[in-house]
């Protein structure tokens, strides 16, 4: 199991957000966040946006630290990156 989550760069509604995503399946994915409390609807397609005040949880729970160009490597060579086209998909489906 490789869970993955980058530092928190990005500003959101007065927020800083970090990125978690898994190399091996989206289940793996979803079963750590679930585990964690991290509600579906934070789920993007292809990765979770995390707030930054639950990062060091996440960090404690078993997620590997990576920049966030190793996340998107990792991610892109297990096959489960999504185009932005791909993710808009995914979300208008459910």
């Amino acid at each position: 199991m490789t869970v993955l989550i980058d530092d928190p760069l990005w500003w959101h509604l007065g927020r800083k957000w970090c990125h978690m995503v898994s190399d091996v399946s989206y289940d793996e994915l979803h079963e750590f966040a679930q585990a964690r409390g991290i509600p579906r609807r934070a789920f993007q397609g292809d990765h979770y946006d995390i707030p930054d005040e639950y990062r060091a949880g996440m960090v404690e729970a078993g997620a590997v630290e990576v920049p966030s160009r190793e996340l998107l490597r990792r991610l892109r060579a297990a096959g489960l990156r999504l185009s932005p086209a791909e993710r808009r998909a995914r979300e208008a489906a459910r």
